[in-house]
C-alpha cells in the first residue's frame, strides 16, 4: 500500500495482539480504512469492541502486531519507539475526557510542553498564548487548573493539543466530565477548530449525539471494522 496525498490517516489489514498471562486477546481483527484530510470522523462501538486500542494506535502511542498504517504519508507501523515519540509530537494533539493538565502550572506552562518535547527553545510562549486566544482564554493564562472550571480546562488541554498545528486533533470522550451545555460548547470550539484550521478531527465516542454531528462514523465490534459511512 502507499500513501495518497488526500489521506492523512490509511490503514490496512492492521491486528493488535495482547497476551494476557497465557491467553491471547486479540484487540483488533484485520481492520482497513482511510480517513482524508479535514474530515471529522466519530469512532464508536461497544465496550471491549477495539475503541481505545485503535485510538492508541492511529495516535502512535502503540504500535500494531501486524498491518500497514500511514500517518500524513509516513509509514508508522514499524517504528522505533523514539520515532513513535517523534510522530507522535509533531503530527498528533491529543484531548482527554479527563484533561490531563500539571495541577501547579498555569495555562501557558501546560500549553507550552509539547513545544518543550520538542526542543523548541524560543517562541514557546507566544505560541502558547496565540492557542489560548484560539479558544478564548485569553484572560486565564496565569491561571492555575484549579482555578479553572472544568470547561475552560479542557479549552486549555485542546489548545495545548493544537500548539504544534498537527495533522490530525484526537478527543478521546472530549465532554465525557463536563455538563450538556458546557460539553455542547466544547464540541462547538472544536468543529470551528477543524473549520477555521483545516485540522482533521477524530473523537472517540460513546455518545451518538456527539457522533451526529461528525462527517462519518467508523463503528468497531469485536475488533473488527463493523461499518464506515
Amino acid at each position: 500500500m502507499e500513501a495518497q496525498v488526500d489521506n492523512v490517516i490509511q490503514v490496512h489489514d492492521l491486528t493488535k495482539t495482547y497476551q494476557m498471562g497465557e491467553v491471547e486477546v486479540q484487540a483488533l481483527r484485520g481492520v482497513s480504512f482511510t480517513i482524508r484530510r479535514g474530515e471529522v470522523i466519530a469512532i464508536m462501538g461497544p465496550s471491549g469492541s477495539g475503541k481505545s486500542t485503535m485510538m492508541n494506535t492511529l495516535g502512535c502511542l502503540d504500535r500494531p502486531t501486524s498491518g500497514e498504517y500511514y500517518l500524513d504519508g509516513e509509514a508508522v507501523a514499524n517504528m522505533t519507539d523514539d520515532q513513535l515519540a517523534g510522530v507522535r509530537n509533531r503530527k498528533v494533539g491529543f484531548v482527554f475526557q479527563s484533561f490531563n493538565l500539571l495541577s501547579r502550572q498555569t495555562a501557558t506552562f501546560n500549553v507550552e510542553l509539547p513545544l518543550r518535547y520538542a526542543g523548541m527553545t524560543t517562541g514557546r510562549r507566544e505560541r502558547a498564548q496565540e492557542a489560548l486566544t484560539a479558544v478564548g482564554l485569553a484572560d486565564r493564562m496565569t491561571h492555575r487548573p484549579t482555578e479553572l472550571s472544568g470547561g475552560q480546562q479542557q479549552r486549555v488541554a485542546i489548545a495545548r493539543a493544537i500548539v504544534n498545528d498537527p495533522a490530525i486533533i484526537m478527543a478521546d470522550e472530549p465532554t465525557g466530565n463536563l455538563d450538556s451545555k458546557v460539553g455542547s460548547e466544547i464540541m462547538s470550539l472544536l468543529l470551528n477548530l477543524n473549520r477555521d484550521r483545516g485540522t482533521t478531527l477524530i473523537i472517540v465516542t460513546h455518545d451518538s449525539a456527539i457522533a451526529s454531528q461528525t462527517q462519518r462514523v467508523i463503528r468497531l465490534r469485536d475488533g473488527m471494522l463493523e461499518s464506515s459511512s
